[in-house]
This record gives structure tokens, sequence and C-alpha cells, in this order.
């Protein structure tokens, strides 16, 4: 600490010395004489600042005063004037600066040090309060700052900080959301895996960057990127993450998938409608042989075994159409988000399918696939890359006769349980330049309007997020070879799906009342004569119709409903049907030829019991409308 005597005659700052000394001051306090306040060329920021009066003119005393007031930090310092004037003039000295007026020179100094010290004291925590609000201030608005949604949890996982974009993701104010943890705001089961995943980084204490599902106030399922770390605060472990909302991009991406799933769909459209033609052709003349034959009065026994062979082959040929409609349908569709064990050889067999008519024009095909073990991923995805690559295979081949063009296409298993899927031509090649750009997004070396640039781009991200990769080795004039190689699931025991136990014919009295709604009149006539020795079928056209025999009191087991049909829609009927009759809401199932809306698939999911696709046989259609009786 700093004693600064100002005009104080040495004489009596000896016995100001003296008076510091005997308090026991001293080893931590410095005397310092100067002769004016104008030689004070910095501010006193701590100590006592001691001003003597020479007895002068009061106006004189009092400049000096305010001088040295204004030159110290009043909080941090201690003014004493050493005066004998009376008390009017004391406080007057008061008034312009003055903490104490005193007479006495020799006593007093300790009580004054402590209470100079007692000052310094509060004035410092004072100060590192102010300074833990500004840097609190300072942390918040840094965070606000944050154009992404970020917060910061404890070890109990409880928000301790969060910024405003994350307050607008979850729609409260902070207030509302510091200390408390996600269960309190989402649903149990999204509440539970962000737990898993933030309890995962607190163990680990690895960085960890995922995707993860949080449906808004508006019922909407939002994709977040989530990035996630540990860091150690006074001895305790947090957890900080910033978010990304890329919903909007994923909604995008899918869009082109399926704009790229069309584009080679539309690719092998002639093929795939000579596919469907080919069957119908016998289909078609079969039926007719059967009509007139079953036209004639009787049946001889040399005809019975002609006609079960033409039905057998319209069965077999309606099977092959119904097989390249279920392809076409699962490659078009948009479920690409549900991920699983995926069988390879279905999906490899499904896109061949597709191609079969071009590939059979245009090159010989070689297929050696063997059985693999299923991967992760998604089917619609996996076909999507087998289709490209055949695509892109057909599109290297040069024109000359079929017999000269080869398409190969193997499965195999790998080495460390990898499933191995090569297809190569022996069409034109790559040079190495063209190699080093294949997989770049709208590189392609087709004139313009054949091709996208895309298809071996959308391969190479498929592949990826399945956890494989891509391999392409080609030369000019001798053709290309693609490996995809991914990673296989651990095998394990799959059951068989069950299949409905039906008795040859259950009796009349017995039976369950099935409602079928359909538009299609042939459809309810196929249902009932396909059905009616296990159900009581009642068909109607209009779902109008079918709540109109409902709202009367008519009781059934269990309904099945067409999805899109004019007038009152399958989504309107359930919906009517919830408000009428609740109960029977979970009783009803839906049914579909496959054309149906974005919004009506989500309605499915949340309405319905389930949703069975035409064309269904008998053992499929039993299964499904056994799971909807109580």
């Amino acid at each position: 600490m700093l004693a600064t005597l100002v005009s104080v005659p040495p004489a009596v700052g000896e016995a100001v010395e003296r008076g510091l000394r005997a308090s026991g001051a001293s080893p931590s306090c410095h005397v310092l004489s100067v002769t004016g306040a104008d030689v004070i060329a910095a501010p006193v920021e701590e100590g006592l600042l001691v001003a003597w009066d020479a007895g002068g003119p009061l106006d004189a005393l009092l400049e000096d005063v305010r001088r040295l007031h204004a030159l110290r930090v009043v909080a941090r310092t201690h003014l004493v004037v050493l005066t004998s004037r009376d008390d009017a003039q004391t406080e007057a000295l008061a008034e312009a600066g003055a903490d104490e007026c005193v007479a006495s020179v020799g006593s007093g100094w300790g009580a004054r040090v402590v209470a100079l010290r007692r000052r310094l004291a509060l004035e410092t925590q004072a100060h590192d309060v102010r300074a833990l609000r500004r840097a609190n201030t300072f942390l918040r608005s840094a965070l606000d700052a944050v154009p992404e949604p970020l917060f910061v949890k404890d070890r109990q996982h409880r928000w301790v900080a969060v910024n405003h974009a994350f307050c607008g993701v979850m729609g409260h104010p902070a207030e509302a959301l510091l200390g408390r943890s996600d269960h309190a705001f989402v649903a149990a089961h999204e509440a539970d895996s962000f737990w898993r995943n933030d309890e995962r980084v607190f163990l680990t204490g690895v960085p960890d960057e995922s995707e993860e599902t949080l449906t808004d106030r508006t019922g909407l399922a939002r994709v977040l990127v989530t990035k996630k770390a540990v860091f150690d605060g006074a001895g305790e472990n947090f957890l900080v993450c910033i978010i990304r909302d890329v919903t909007d991009q994923k909604r995008l991406e899918s869009q082109l998938l399926l704009a790229e799933r069309m584009a080679s769909v539309g690719t092998l459209a002639a093929g795939v409608a000579h596919e469907i033609n080919n069957p119908l052709a016998y289909v078609s003349s079969n039926l007719a042989y059967v009509r007139d034959l079953l036209a004639l009065p009787e049946l001889s026994a040399e005809q019975l075994p002609e006609l079960r062979e033409v039905v057998a082959e319209a069965l077999d040929g309606a099977g092959r159409v119904c097989a390249i409609v279920r392809d076409l349908r699962t490659f078009a569709r948009g479920d690409e988000e549900r991920h699983g064990p995926v069988d390879v050889v279905r999906a490899v067999e499904g896109a061949l399918r597709l191609v079969r008519n071009e590939l059979t024009h245009r090159a010989r095909m070689v297929c050696t696939l063997e059985r693999v073990p299923p991967v992760h991923g998604n089917e619609v995805r996996l076909g999507q890359v087998v289709l490209n690559l055949l695509v892109n295979a057909l599109q290297s081949l040069p024109e000359r006769p079929a017999e000269e063009n080869r398409v190969r296409v193997s499965l195999r298993t790998g080495r460390a349980g990898q499933v191995e899927l090569e297809v190569s031509d022996n069409g034109h090649g790559m040079a190495p330049e063209v190699q080093r750009r294949i997989f770049d997004p709208f590189f392609t070396t087709r004139p313009v309007g054949e091709g996208t640039g895309l298809g071996l781009s959308i391969c190479l991200t498929l592949v990826q997020a399945m956890g494989g990769r891509i391999e392409v080795s080609s030369a000019q004039g001798w053709g290309s070879t693609f490996r995809v190689v991914l990673p296989a699931l651990a095998v394990g025991t799959v059951a068989a799906p069950e299949s409905p136990v039906l008795g040859s014919v259950v009796p009349l009295a017995m039976r369950k009342r099935l409602l079928l709604i359909d538009d299609e009149p042939s459809v309810g006539n196929s249902v009932s004569r396909l059905v009616r020795d296990v159900y009581e079928v009642h068909a109607v056209q209009d779902a109008r119709e079918a709540l109109r025999r409902l709202s009367t009191g008519e009781r059934f087991d269990a309904i099945l409903c067409d999805l899109m049909m004019p007038g009152m829609s399958g989504m309107d009927f359930v919906v009517e049907l919830e408000r009428l009759a609740p109960e029977l809401v979970l009783r009803t199932g839906l049914m579909t030829g496959g054309a149906f809306t974005a919004q009506a698939r989500e309605f499915v999911g949340r309405h319905s019991r389930g949703l069975l696709e035409k064309p269904f046989e008998r053992e499929r259609l039993c299964t499904f409308v056994e799971h909807l009786f109580p």
C-alpha cells in the first residue's frame, strides 16, 4: 500500500510515518512525499492520500482537495486532510472530496489502514462480480450469435447453457430449458435416444457426429446432424453440441434420387413394356380359350387336363406381370429412409428383371449369383445402384451384333465377411483421365440429353452410406468392371413368416364378417370368390355406402378399404370412421394398387393397421385380414 503525502512539511511527514509504523502497517505501506497535487501525473489507484493545510485561504485549499479527488480512484483510496479548521470549513472540504479531516497527526493511522484494506477487499469482490457478469453477458451474446442451435449439458444431462437458435428449435425460452433435460420436452423414445447418444460421448470422451430425429411442435420429424464433444469445466465434465437441420437437404436428396431412378426406368421403358406385354399376350389368349371352352354344354375328360394346363399358364403369366410391376413399384417408391437387413440377391434380381429385355437385344448376359449374407441398408437404394451400373454397362457397349457384346454380373462372399458385386462389360472402356472423374456429379461422356451425369455419383453416395466402397478397373477398347464391396451382417436365424391356418371350409355360422370397400366391382367379386369359404365378404363400391351401413348398426369383424377412390377416399373413410365408430379403426386395413401420394403414405403409418398391396394371392390376403380381427 502507498501513502502519498502532498505538501506535508517534513516534521509532520515524519510524525505520519511514525504513526503508520506504530500501527503495524509499515511493512506493507510505503510513504511518498510530493510538493503538490500538480506533480501527481498518474491517477492514484490505491492507497492513502494525505494533504496538508498550510492555513491559507479556504478556496485555495478546496481547489487542491478537488484536484486530488479527481486524480484518485475513490473506491480504492482514502483522502485525509490534516487541518484544524472549524466544522463548517471541514464540511466544505468533505463536499470537495475529502474522506476525513483531522487535526491530530500521530494517531488513528492503524484504523484508517484497516478500513482502507476492508474497502479494497470489498471493491475487489465487487470487481470480480462485475467481471463475472460481463463474462456471462459476453458468453451469452457469443452463443446467441452462433446461427446454428447450440447447447451445453452437465453430467446429469441437464442443459446449463443454450443459445437463441436452440430455443427456437425447442419452442421454449432459455429460462424454461435451463436445469432440465430432454425428457421434459420431447417424446420419450426420442429423449431416450438422445440420452444414449450423449452418454456414449460422456463415457468415451470421443467427439461424435451423427444424425438424430426430433419431432417438432407441429408434429414434423426434423433430421438433425449433431456434433458433440466433452470438455472439463472446473473439475466437472460438460457436453457441448452444435446442431444442423438437414431436413430440407434430405428431402432434396430423396427427390434427386427419385428423379435419377425415374430417368433409369425411362431409359428402359420399351424393354419393361416388352416384359409385360409378352406374358399378357398368352394370358389374354388363354383366358379367351377358357371362356370359349366353358361355353360348351359339357367338357370331355380329355379336355380337362388341357384346361388345367391353360389355367396354369395364365397364372404363371399373371405372376410374371406381378413381378415386373412389383419391381417397378419397389424401385420407384420413396421409402429410402427405411434401413435394415437387405437380401442382396433379391435386389440384384429385381434390377435384372427391369433391364433384361434391353440386355437380351444388346449383349450376352452372364450371371453368377451366389447366396450371400444380407447387408445393412435399403433395398430400394441398393437396387438403384445395381440398375445404374447395368445401364452404365449398356451405354458403354458399341453398336455391333449382340453376340459380340457381353455384360457379366457376379455376386459372391468376399474376404473378411464382405459381399462383393461385380458388373463388367466388354465395351469402349475409359481413359485414365475419364476414370478419375466418373464419380463427379454431372460429369458424363454421353451426348447432351442422353445422360444426367448423376448415375455413378449417386451410386458412390449410396454405397458409402451402407459402409461400402466401389472399385473400378477399365481399359480403352477392353471394357470396364465396377466392383461394389459391402460389409455383411452377422448370419443369424431368420424365422419363417407365419401363415394363417385355414381350414378347407369354415361353417357359415362361424365365418367372420368382412366389409370390403373398392370402387372396382371386379375386385370385390374376385375377393369374395377367393375367400368365401373362410369369410363372409360384403363388398361395396362406395365408402359412403359403407358408412351408411355401419351407422345403421350393421356389424363387421374387420374392414378392408381401398386407399385411393373417387369421391370419398380410403383416408376420408378412416377419418370419418374415427368419429362414427372409433373401435373399428384398429380393425380397418387399407389396400392399394400402388398409386398414392406422400400424404397418403404418411396417413397409412398413422391411422391404420397396415397396407395390403395389389395384386395379392389368397394366402397373403388371409394373413393380412387375420391380423385385423380382434
